[in-house]
């Protein structure tokens, strides 16, 4: 469904209006972004109490959800691009909400700069968009370019463009920020890694999937990129000390999971990930929380043992949390990253010398990559 509310811009003979699109890739995300942050704006107030920047935090707390809404919900590249850039700012506000620590504006400044690499590309793209087809709307660029650039050059260098998604995404080689952002209060890092920012890019290829699937070459690109960083940022959480640094690793590698999904042309079973995967960080981060206050903000994880007793609650969300980042069977990690698995196999088996294919029942599976 679009609904067009207002006219917006008038330029050069390109007219944007202020319209909003929601279909079924928009309702999911918009349940993800309220649901999780409904519960994570609830134990906020209980984390923030007594602090001095509680309206401030707050404040910042609802641009963030605002503008995530805004991005989702565009039906138009420029709508998207400023919800792109308002959760970007708004990264850099709470990643540095206590100012006054010289780490914590080092680690926001980090944060806001990488980022900035993948929206220059964003952009561009969205540059080369409006000089080729003469509109931003997403849903009218995507059919347009289905009909106009079938084998053309142009799909290749737009889709790389749009990669740029890895920066607010942390994909390598733009990862670099995101165990830094733990900088801030760890509501914002459970908001930032469950329901918001780093699930900007995967929103954003699978949006524009019609582009991507015009250039099996970026496909690819994309699925390597998420392999490799699945696995690098899986390997870097093992060596960690810092309790939220551990969690903050492991969000990179599901989102590794992701675009990975993704590159293998899985678009259902990535957004089922990144819906289960935002429910279990924001509770892995919520209890993380609750230790680490409940240890006066200790966040070393060797002087950590001996809490089950004390917090059997907590102990008992994190256990939950743990089991469904591990994927272990009836978990809602095991079921979306075993949609994810199967398809990527399906795909590689379906590429194999003689097309040898998945035997009964798998065969039923998803066929869009285009093995079955």
């Amino acid at each position: 469904m679009s609904v067009e509310l207002l006219p917006w811009l008038s330029s050069a003979g390109l007219t944007v209006g202020f319209s909003l699109y929601f279909d079924g890739l928009s309702a999911v995300m918009v349940g993800v972004i309220t649901g999780v942050g409904l519960l994570i704006h609830l134990y906020s107030v209980a984390y923030m109490a007594g602090d001095e920047g509680f309206a401030r935090f707050f404040g910042y707390l609802n641009l963030f959800v605002g503008a995530m809404l805004i991005l989702v919900l565009g039906g138009d590249f420029l709508l998207l691009y400023l919800g792109w850039e308002g959760v970007g700012l708004c990264s850099f506000l709470l990643i540095g909400f206590w100012y006054r620590e010289p780490e914590n504006g080092y680690a926001a400044r980090k944060a806001f700069v990488v980022t900035r690499i993948g929206d220059i590309a964003l952009a561009l793209a969205l540059l080369i968009l409006i000089q080729q087809f003469g509109t931003l709307r997403i849903q009218d660029i995507v059919e347009l370019a289905q009909l106009q650039w079938v084998q053309s050059d142009w799909a290749t260098w737009v889709a790389l463009l749009l990669l740029g998604a890895v920066g607010k995404s942390a994909q390598l080689p733009l990862q670099t920020w995101l165990p830094d952002a733990m900088a801030g209060p760890t509501p914002v890092s459970a908001l930032i890694h469950a329901a918001t920012m780093v699930t900007a890019g995967v929103y954003l290829i699978a949006r524009t999937q019609g582009l991507f699937l015009l250039s099996p070459e970026v496909m690819e690109l994309v699925a390597l990129v998420g392999a490799l960083t699945l696995f690098l940022a899986a390997c870097s959480a093992l060596v960690q000390q810092d309790l939220k640094r551990v969690l903050a690793y492991s969000t990179i590698s599901q989102i590794g999971y992701m675009f990975f999904a993704l590159g293998n042309g899985a678009f259902a079973a990535a957004i089922f990930h990144l819906m289960t995967h935002a429910f279990f960080k924001a509770l892995l981060f919520m209890a993380a929380g609750q230790v680490i206050l409940s240890l006066h903000h200790e966040q070393d994880i060797r002087r950590m043992g001996g809490l089950l007793r004390p917090m059997p609650f907590s102990a008992l969300c994190f256990a939950i949390g743990c089991a469904a980042l591990a994927a272990l069977p009836l978990t809602s990690g095991f079921y979306s990253k075993d949609a994810i698995l199967l398809q990527a196999w399906g795909c590689m088996a379906a590429a194999l010398p003689g097309g040898w294919r998945w035997p009964a029942p798998w065969s039923r599976r998803s066929t869009v990559c285009g093995c079955s």
